[in-house]
């Protein structure tokens, strides 16, 4: 029986106002893995995330997951999950009400809606907040908020935008942790956003690194870091790797 990756993308290129932001990316991501898409601002990252999602169609290229073409499927229909930079969560609702909103349109899952955002909460840390609106939880409780909302929904892959861009350092530091104890926990196939090189190196089994909507290497932290595929990579990837490690380092010790 042949085997196929969890997604695979093909030729996938697209235009906005005649500019190309994408050229052409052939990339693939395996089942339970962790993929960071790394950039600056404007390389054409959060395209392919909305891409991949389906809130955007291509210019050209296709879409398979699990083998089979989801390139025309409605985003609803794509079993994937999203995690947005700013939350996104109602204000004037619960927590355990924000988890359990988008259930309550799903046909498969809305009569046990209440019980699964409960047991969602729970297994993400946020028992003691179930009954607290947004604005009296921390930047990083928030975020938790809005990652329970999308396990909530069981998708087969997350797609993360940017999520820890508004938090601090120390948060960022801790809400890193449970990222990837969640994955471990829901053995999810993960996609993230970030233009932050030493998150990249931290979360990721492989980093996908763009630069003018190509791919410039996608190999495992540890390749990247012993054969970089040009000077970009070791300007942008290697040479900011180590300028943050070392302002991490002083902020550990402070």
């Amino acid at each position: 029986m042949q085997k196929y990756a969890k997604l695979e993308i093909q030729n996938l290129t697209h235009y906005f106002n005649k500019q190309k932001v994408l050229n052409n990316l052939n990339f693939t991501v395996n089942e339970g893995e962790f993929l960071s898409i790394l950039g600056p601002s404007g390389c054409g990252k959060t395209t392919i995330l909305r891409i991949l999602i389906g809130l955007l169609s291509p210019s050209c290229g296709r879409i398979f997951k699990d083998g089979t073409d989801i390139t025309a499927l409605p985003s609803s229909k794509r079993r994937m999950g999203i995690v947005f930079q700013n939350y996104a969560l109602f204000q004037n609702m619960t927590v355990l009400d924000n988890v359990e909103y988008a259930l309550k349109f799903n046909n498969e899952l809305k009569a046990n809606s209440r019980e699964i955002a409960k047991n969602i909460i729970e297994q993400v840390g946020l028992s003691e907040h179930i009954n607290k609106k947004p604005y009296k939880l921390s930047g990083g409780q928030q975020q938790r908020v809005a990652i329970a909302r999308t396990l909530a929904l069981n998708p087969q892959i997350i797609l993360f935008d940017e999520p820890m861009s508004a938090l601090d350092a120390a948060t960022r530091l801790l809400l890193r942790d449970e990222i990837k104890h969640i994955q471990n926990k829901f053995h999810s196939t993960m996609i993230y956003i970030t233009h932050d090189q030493e998150e990249a190196f931290a979360l990721s089994d492989r980093i996908m690194v763009m630069d003018n909507g190509t791919i410039q290497q996608l190999d495992t932290p540890e390749e990247i870091v012993a054969n970089p595929a040009n000077d970009y990579i070791r300007e942008f990837v290697l040479d900011n790797l180590h300028r943050k490690i070392k302002s991490l380092v002083k902020f550990v010790k402070s």
